[in-house]
């Protein structure tokens, strides 16, 4: 309940009508201030819709300062909302933010943050695609060893990036060019799902299937790369950036292994 106090807090601090008034001028709120705002939720109470009829008597449209004074600057714990006078304190002031009631503001933060965790995990899911789909172009460069394609989805100091450079150098400098012609390589991505989720790292598992043809320089030798197998990735949160910073691949410089 700790974060539904905060989050009312800071949309009391938010509304226009507090915004608008001296409060939105004024950094830390004094006794005169609770005094000020405690005017501005009453007025705001008697045009409400919610408190027409029954409920204006039920929990009252006033709320002291004192009682606002003491909402802002304590810091309550779980066992605050067991008292019926602080939970119509707190209807009253979800009233004054446009809600029904308390109840109606806690289902609008959770359906919120249901919906956030949604994106968080569509995002996090499009750039393990974005990766691979990276990887074939360049791949398709080859045997140009152009890395900085990674950069919008790889860290640059990660060590990931450094060990796929330097299996990919080597193909390279051996010439090796990607055969596309009639789909002849190709790959697909699927059942991608978050193993780990934590504020500053995400740990994601994927599915991956690889077929490709390369083929070496003028002397046209083939090789192919076959492969269905689980790839890890550890994506981290670094200055506000999610980017790419490992991975773990069972089969990673297997071609390589295998030309040498």
């Amino acid at each position: 309940m700790k974060t539904i106090y905060n989050s009312i807090r800071e949309e009391v601090i938010k509304h226009s009508k507090v915004k608008n008034s001296v409060l939105g001028n004024v950094d830390e709120w004094k006794r005169s201030h609770y005094i000020i705002l405690s005017e501005i939720i009453k007025d705001e109470l008697s045009e409400s819709e919610e408190m027409k009829g029954g409920k204006k008597f039920e929990i009252g449209n006033t709320i002291s300062h004192v009682t606002l004074q003491r909402f802002f600057e304590n810091d309550y714990q779980d066992k605050t909302h067991n008292d019926l006078r602080f939970l119509k304190t707190l209807d009253k002031i979800c009233i004054f933010l446009g809600y029904k009631d308390l109840n109606a503001y806690i289902q609008f933060i959770k359906e919120k943050k249901q919906e956030n965790d949604s994106d968080d995990q569509a995002f996090l899911k499009q750039m393990v695609y974005d990766y691979c789909a990276t990887v074939f172009e360049f791949y398709k460069k080859f045997p140009n060893h152009e890395t900085e394609l990674f950069k919008p989805l790889v860290f640059d100091d990660s060590p990931f990036l450094e060990r796929a450079s330097q299996f990919s150098r080597e193909l390279c400098e051996r010439d090796f060019q990607l055969v596309t012609k009639n789909n002849r390589s190709n790959f697909e991505v699927f059942d991608i799902h978050i193993v780990t989720d934590e504020p500053d790292k995400k740990i994601l598992e994927s599915q991956e299937f690889w077929n490709l043809l390369f083929k070496v320089g003028e002397s046209g030798e083939e090789h192919f790369v076959n492969q269905l197998n689980t790839q890890i990735y550890f994506i981290k949160k670094i200055d506000n950036i999610w980017k790419i910073w490992d991975n773990y691949n069972p089969d990673a410089g297997r071609l390589n292994k295998k030309i040498e």
